[in-house]
């Protein structure tokens, strides 16, 4: 998600307002399709599952099992810059990006983030686009695939799904979030509330 929402012709991320909760939402969408955590009445329960190998996720678990059972919501707000740094220091370290800290305007510290790989993006953003494809029956797209561009359209990422696309398969996406599962409702919400407050 993270290399999805890098604009690359800028060398940043884009929609850096919401990638932090995007990226904590995924995050929690894999802990649920490896076993880890499941719903309980609408909170986050950790099962007995092996912890997953992938040290973000790992710490994501490991924030979750601390705590009694939280909202989903919850845990998407949870620290989401954090997780995004964390994300992109993995990705760095496995040179699957460039980072290079730079200064805007030679004031404001940010990074400008190179994808080494670029044709590993063009196809996660094939892989994304194909769930969107009427003659793929919603039952049987992968559903990481599936959440990958339901995440984004949920939160407006047009580097990933155009307002067009958004619009043009709006049935199909609904279809494909309640397959994804609670995290998208709950994407949804926080997203809501940091425009309202950030309107307020």
């Amino acid at each position: 998600m993270f290399l999805l929402s890098c604009d690359s012709e800028r060398q940043r991320l884009g929609a850096r307002g919401k990638v932090g909760k995007v990226v904590r939402a995924a995050a929690l969408v894999d802990l649920v399709l490896g076993g880890n955590l499941v719903d309980d009445g609408g909170r986050a329960r950790v099962t007995n599952a092996p912890a997953p190998a992938d040290p973000v996720l790992a710490g994501v678990l490991e924030e979750v099992r601390a705590i009694r059972p939280r909202r989903w919501r919850y845990w998407i707000e949870r620290r989401p810059g954090a997780t995004v740094r964390r994300v992109r220091d993995e990705l760095d370290h496995a040179r699957l990006i460039k980072v290079e800290p730079h200064r805007i305007l030679g004031i404001f510290p940010a990074d400008r983030i190179t994808i080494r790989h670029p044709l590993m993006r063009r196809q996660l953003l094939q892989a994304a686009h194909d769930t969107l494809r009427a003659s793929r029956l919603v039952s049987r797209v992968d559903l990481r695939d599936a959440s990958m561009v339901v995440l984004a359209s949920t939160a407006d990422l047009r580097t990933i799904v155009t307002k067009e696309q958004r619009i043009r398969h709006k049935d199909r996406l609904a279809q494909l979030a309640v397959r994804v599962g609670p995290v998208v409702p709950a994407l949804k919400k926080a997203l809501q509330q940091t425009q309202y407050s950030a309107g307020g």
